[in-house]
């Protein structure tokens, strides 16, 4: 069974790698189509810049599914070896996975409102003018259409590779 938790969490891993590439890819396609959004809008393009607004895989967008791929894959060593200490850290890593996954997911079903929101935080009145269910409708029709099966494909993969990592060390 500890071999079962290992390949779960190599493809929650693989799963995590696929965020970042794909933003790698596509990212400067969707800024090119947020751009040309603000330009019909009558905003200054450079507000992205000036906001820190990416679509890329830079910063963050690279870092924490690097990170939760590097701990999945140091969990799936473990598990492989038959460390005892790996069913404790999988329950403890898979249920904070899980928890931010379900982050991610609201997240993307809440886009415009947070977005608009945070926008709205910020205190500059040209964010402030932007519509941003379109802003962000052009950046998303930017990437191709298999993206968004990819998505829902990454998200099965992290939600039941945690679960069945977690049930596969409980009963191993």
């Amino acid at each position: 069974m500890n071999s079962l938790a290992a390949v779960m969490q190599l493809l929650v891993a693989a799963a995590f790698v696929s965020i970042p590439l794909v933003r790698h890819r596509y990212g400067p396609a969707a800024k090119a189509a947020a751009v040309a959004e603000l330009r019909r809008q009558g905003v200054r393009p450079e507000v992205l810049e000036e906001n820190k607004l990416r679509f890329d895989a830079g910063g963050h967008e690279t870092a924490a599914p690097a990170t939760v791929a590097m701990v999945m894959t140091a969990l799936a060593v473990m598990n492989g070896a038959g460390m005892e200490s790996a069913r404790l850290l999988t329950w403890i890593f898979c249920s904070l996975v899980l928890l931010m996954n379900v982050g991610i997911v609201y997240s993307n079903l809440t886009a415009v409102k947070s977005v608009e929101a945070a926008f709205g935080r910020k205190g500059d009145p040209e964010l402030a003018r932007i519509e941003v269910g379109p802003f962000l409708k052009a950046a998303e029709d930017a990437f191709p259409d298999w993206v968004r099966a990819q998505t829902y494909v990454r998200n099965t993969i992290v939600f039941a590779g945690s679960v069945l990592a977690m049930v596969a060390v409980t009963f191993a």
